[in-house]
């Protein structure tokens, strides 16, 4: 099922539009270096294959797993040969990242001299994993995964395509959906569990491949959940609040379903920042750090991999002490600006950097907090209209019990100046 011509190939589309870096370089028809950089299943391959059978290049394949110095020299060598009878080389080197700087320094002459056009395929980061002389001299175009409907595109056509299946099976809805969320953005997996469940059913001499043949024949049970649908948000909503009730199993059992249909590791990672200040907040102000960390590393490192990192942020969310004192902090303060309690910042606050800021009285008789030993003095901050109110109420739990205790004596010193009122708790 390999496309054979551009306008066959599903997806990444931003590098197929009319005048795009790709379309140029085929439409040109000159010796060039390129870097295809993406996922597994994307098209790297085929991209690769069709520039050469578009425009009637010689093709040579190579793996970085297995070739040495030699046969990447033997290859450069055979295309010095072949142009100088006319016909170009198309070198394409699998894996690049694979390759050792002495390796990625041997295909240097055969790109200077323009005796080969390469192209190198990688999973990885080329920044990282490619020599910059190599990288310098490449144009580097990033492949995405695929999207469901892309995935659904590749099982439609292999379903009634000569060169696929041949219109002997059909597939319902759900065997469908099942695929789509296993393939995760790959479309040669999807192409390899579609062949997979057509075997299950067509010896049982049937023709319509069910979720339970596509089920059985990829050792993966299918799990009912749509990520546009009533399953997607349920799952979600449980998995929050069993972190917030502190079930570390429950919460590892909703990511778990999460994970094996197929949900997006970012929106997982999303979800677990807003948790770690909504549910724990400065209980555990670690637990935000923990939450970003995880979500960098899921963008760094994706499935299945990144399991492991959402897992150890679950745990840790779970286990954490709770409050939610910060999100009834904000609410409260945005209740007061909302009904309209926005006075006038105090003067002394106000900027005095500007001429004529100190004629208005800006800055008059602020105190500089770092002058008092204690670091805090008693001056008022905040307008007229909410001097004195208390948005944020620490619990005792965890570090927000020390916490609490600080601010006390810091609420204190503030309010030790005229004309303070008491604190004004939203409920008093």
């Amino acid at each position: 099922m390999r496309p054979r011509t551009l306008d066959e190939l599903v997806g990444q589309q931003h590098l197929l539009a009319p005048g795009s870096p790709l379309r140029q370089v085929i439409d040109g028809d000159q010796p060039l270096t390129l870097l295809l950089w993406g996922p597994p299943g994307t098209g790297k391959t085929t991209i690769a294959s069709l520039i050469s059978r578009h425009t009637d290049r010689r093709f040579v394949e190579v793996s970085a797993v297995s070739a040495g110095v030699k046969e990447v020299r033997d290859v450069i060598a055979g295309a010095r040969r072949a142009l100088a009878n006319g016909v170009e080389t198309v070198l394409f080197v699998d894996e690049v990242h694979r390759f050792s700087k002495t390796q990625q320094d041997a295909l240097l002459p055969g790109v200077e001299n323009r005796w080969v056009s390469l192209i190198g395929a990688t999973t990885e980061n080329p920044h990282f994993s490619v020599i910059s002389p190599l990288l310098s001299r490449s144009l580097l175009l990033t492949l995405d995964s695929l999207t469901d409907a892309d995935i659904a595109e590749v099982i439609d056509r292999a379903l009634v395509d000569e060169r696929g299946l041949k219109g002997a099976v059909t597939l319902t809805g759900d065997a469908k959906d099942h695929l789509v969320r296993l393939a995760g953005g790959d479309g040669r997996r999807a192409l390899t569990y579609l062949e997979a469940a057509a075997g299950v059913a067509r010896n049982q001499d049937r023709t319509e491949v069910t979720v339970d043949d596509a089920a059985l024949a990829v050792d993966r049970a299918a799990v009912r959940y749509d990520r546009q649908g009533d399953q997607h948000y349920d799952v979600i909503s449980a998995f929050i609040k069993s972190i917030r009730g502190s079930d570390v199993d429950a919460a590892l059992h909703y990511l778990a379903r999460m994970i094996e249909a197929g949900e997006d590791p970012r929106f997982i990672a999303r979800r677990l920042m807003i948790s770690a200040s909504e549910d724990i907040g400065m209980a555990d102000p670690t637990a935000l750090t923990t939450a970003v960390a995880a979500a960098q590393a899921v963008a760094l490192i994706g499935f299945p991999e990144a399991r492991l990192t959402l897992a150890q942020a679950v745990i840790a969310l779970a286990t954490a002490p709770k409050s939610n004192a910060v999100i009834r902090a904000i609410d409260a303060a945005s209740a007061d600006v909302q009904a309209g309690k926005v006075g006038a910042v105090p003067p002394a606050l106000r900027d005095a950097h500007y001429a004529g800021a100190k004629k208005l009285g800006h800055g008059h008789d602020y105190i500089y907090s770092h002058d008092d030993p204690r670091g805090v003095v008693a001056q008022q901050y905040a307008p007229d209209d909410v001097d004195g109110s208390v948005y944020y109420e620490p619990s005792e739990h965890g570090a927000e019990a020390a916490l609490g205790e600080r601010l006390e004596r810091i609420r204190a010193i503030l309010g030790d100046r005229p004309g303070a009122g008491e604190p004004r708790r939203r409920d008093e």
